[in-house]
């Protein structure tokens, strides 16, 4: 199983990026899918999960109401529409899948690369 994430880059204060996920190999499509994000000098932190049916979303509290995870599993794909982005939210951001949605890293088996975001004042 691989995933790659893709749609970081540079974005202002206040403005909104959507990070893509895909997932080749061994899919799992009926498995959880993650994003967690590391800024540096910090942890590891969870931000948004989602079921594989999409009935269920989990949001940090951080950014819950300006992130929107969502995902299609036609195209094997997560995505994480950002918005009204901050300069806390610069970090790089990883895709996750996993047999359960939820808040802790150790849910979720395999790990894409990550994308880096960086968000400026």
């Amino acid at each position: 199983v691989q995933l790659q994430a893709s749609g970081g880059g540079l974005v202002q204060s206040g403005g909104s990026l959507r990070l893509s996920c895909v997932t080749s190999g061994r899919t799992f499509r009926n498995y959880a899918k993650g994003w967690f994000r590391q800024a540096p000098g910090k942890e590891r932190e969870f931000v948004a999960a989602i079921t594989w049916s999409s009935t269920g979303t989990y949001y940090a509290d951080s950014v819950k109401g300006r992130f929107t995870i969502s995902r299609d599993n036609d195209k094997n794909s997560v995505y994480l529409q950002m918005n009204s982005l901050k300069p806390e939210d610069t970090a790089v951001y990883y895709c996750a899948s996993g047999g359960v949605a939820g808040t802790e890293a150790y849910l979720y088996n395999y790990w894409g690369p990550g994308t880096l975001v960086t968000v400026s004042s």
